[in-house]
C-alpha cells in the first residue's frame, strides 16, 4: 500500500484535548502543572522576580487563557505562529500535546533559562535529575545488565531492548503527581510486539546508522546507553546517533549534560561500559544530535529537512518513550485497531517504537478492548508497554 493509500485509510481522529473536568489530560493542566512549578519554587533558590513568574504562570496555566511568550523572547516569532489558532482560549480548550509544549516554554521563561544574568542556562529540574542518578538503587539495576556482554548477540539485545522499554515506567513528571506510580505492581504486558521485526533489522553484521531518539534522563538513559553499547559492540549498528533534547524539556527528559552526568555516574558503577561509550563518541560511532525540533510543540509530520534526512537515511530510527510516540503517531483519540503502519506511513524511514504507556494514546493494538472496558487507567499508570516496528 503506497502512503497516498495509507493516508486515506486513516479514520478522522479529532486531536485530544484537556476540556474534561477530572479527566487525566484535565488533571496534568490543572494539578501535575502546579505541582512541577512548586517542586521548581522550592529546589532552587530563586531570585523574588523569579518565584513572581513562577506563580503567575501556576495561575495563567489553570485559570488563564493562552497568551503570547514576551515580543523580545529568542523565538518569539516562531511561538506567535504557533500560537495563532489559539490566543485568547483556556488552555483546556487548545490540543493536550500543544499545551503541555507551551507549559514547559513558558516555565522556561519564568526561570529566565534563555534571558542574559546569572539564571541564563541553568536547567531548573536539576535537582530533580541529580537526586534519581545519585539512588543507590540505581546500581542494582546496572549490576543486573553488567554480563551482558557474556551472552550470545541475541539475547544481549533481547535484554537490551526489554531494558530500555521498561527503564523508567514513571518519569519525573508522573511522580510528582503520582508519588506511587513507580512502586505500584507492574504488570510486563506488552499490548504490541514486533520485537521478531526488530531483531531482523538488528541482527548481528547488518551494521547501518541507528538514530535512537532519547526520552527521559537518569535511570532511562542508563538502559539506553547500555542498547546503544549492544549495537555497537556486537555489529548490530556501526554508528548510534542518540538524539537529546537541546533545553530542558517535560522535567526529566535527556540533554547532553544528562548524558554527561551518566557517564560520570558510570565511571563508578561500571567502568567498563562508560569507557566503552567514552571511546565511541571519541571514534565518532556514537554521535550526539540536538535539533530545536524537539522542543516544539509539533508532532514528526513536521520534521524539519535535516533530521528528515539523517532518519531517512539510517537503517532504523528508534523512539522512546510516551511523549515521543505522541508525536509519531499524532497525538489523536485514535480507534486502538487503527494499524501502526498506516499512522506512520509518512516517516522518512523504518521507525521503532519503544514506549511505556503514560497516556492514552494508542495505535496498532487491536486486541485490547477487554482492557478498555475497565477504563483507560491501564493506558496511563506504565503498567503495559508496546514495540512497534515499521519497515
Amino acid at each position: 500500500m503506497s502512503e497516498t493509500d495509507h493516508a486515506r485509510a486513516l479514520p478522522d481522529a479529532p486531536p485530544i484535548l484537556s476540556d474534561v473536568p477530572g479527566s487525566f489530560t484535565w488533571r496534568v493542566l490543572h494539578d501535575r502543572h502546579p505541582a512541577i512549578i512548586k517542586q521548581v519554587s522550592g529546589a532552587v533558590p530563586y531570585p523574588p522576580r523569579i518565584r513572581r513568574a513562577l506563580a503567575q504562570l501556576a495561575q495563567d496555566a489553570v485559570s488563564g487563557v493562552v497568551e503570547p511568550l514576551p515580543a523580545d523572547a529568542h523565538d518569539a516569532a516562531d511561538w506567535a505562529r504557533w500560537s495563532a489558532p489559539y490566543l485568547g482560549m483556556t488552555w483546556y480548550d487548545v490540543p493536550f500535546l500543544w499545551s503541555e509544549n507551551y507549559f514547559y516554554r513558558r516555565l522556561l521563561e519564568a526561570v529566565e533559562y534563555f534571558r542574559p544574568g546569572p539564571w541564563r542556562g541553568l536547567d531548573p529540574f536539576t535537582p530533580q535529575k541529580s537526586a534519581e542518578l545519585a539512588d543507590p538503587a540505581l546500581d542494582a539495576d546496572l549490576a543486573a545488565l553488567a554480563d551482558l556482554a557474556t551472552r550470545p548477540a541475541e539475547e544481549q539485545l533481547t535484554a537490551a531492548v526489554d531494558a530500555a522499554l521498561w527503564g523508567n515506567r514513571a518519569d519525573l513528571a508522573t511522580r510528582v503527581s503520582d508519588p506511587d506510580a513507580e512502586h505500584r505492581k507492574q504488570a510486563s504486558d506488552l499490548v504490541a510486539d514486533d520485537s521478531p521485526v526488530l531483531r531482523r533489522m538488528l541482527a548481528p553484521g547488518t551494521g547501518g546508522t541507528v538514530c535512537l531518539v532519547a526520552d527521559n534522563a537518569g535511570r532511562e538513559l542508563m538502559p539506553d546507553l547500555v542498547l546503544v553499547d549492544v549495537l555497537l559492540r556486537n555489529g548490530l549498528a556501526d554508528r548510534v546517533e542518540l538524539h537529546l533534547k537541546p533545553q530542558p524539556y517535560f522535567v526529566s527528559d535527556a540533554m547532553l549534560h544528562d548524558l554527561l552526568s551518566c557517564l560520570r555516574r558510570l565511571a563508578d558503577a561500571e567502568p567498563a561500559l562508560r569507557e566503552r561509550l567514552w571511546t565511541a563518541l571519541d571514534d565518532g560511532s556514537l554521535e550526539v544530535v540536538t535539533d530545536p525540533f524537539y522542543c516544539e510543540p509539533l508532532s514528526y509530520h513536521d520534521l524539519p529537512g535535516e533530521l528528515a534526512a539523517r532518519f531517512r537515511a539510517a537503517k532504523l530510527t528508534i523512539v522512546k518513550g510516551d511523549l515521543n510516540y505522541r508525536r509519531l503517531v499524532g497525538d489523536r483519540h485514535w480507534p486502538a485497531h487503527t494499524p501502526f503502519d498506516a499512522v506512520t506511513a509518512y516517516f522518512p524511514g523504518a521507525v521503532a517504537a519503544l514506549r511505556t504507556l503514560k497516556s492514552e494514546v494508542l495505535v496498532g493494538a487491536p486486541d485490547v478492548g477487554a482492557l478498555d472496558a475497565a477504563g483507560i487507567g491501564w493506558r496511563l499508570d506504565g503498567t503495559h508497554g508496546l514495540i512497534q516496528v515499521r519497515v
